[in-house]
């Protein structure tokens, strides 16, 4: 089962960052999407690597 993982950052280098990160750790494209209005990213991840990918997306600035 598919759990969404939200954070919201408080500026857009910040959401940059991450979303790089998401990247180089090969999380596929279609998995997250990058609301640069709200400066949030959503990513989509089974149950069992949640915990990684919101340590991965805590470790920038965020909200």
């Amino acid at each position: 089962m598919n759990e969404t993982v939200s954070v919201t950052y408080v500026s857009v280098d910040a959401m940059k960052n991450a979303e790089n990160e998401l990247i180089a750790a090969q999380i596929p494209e279609e998995n997250f999407f990058v609301d640069k209005d709200k400066l949030e990213i959503k990513v989509i991840t089974p149950k069992a690597t949640k915990s990684t990918i919101e340590e991965l997306l805590n470790r920038h600035n965020h909200k």
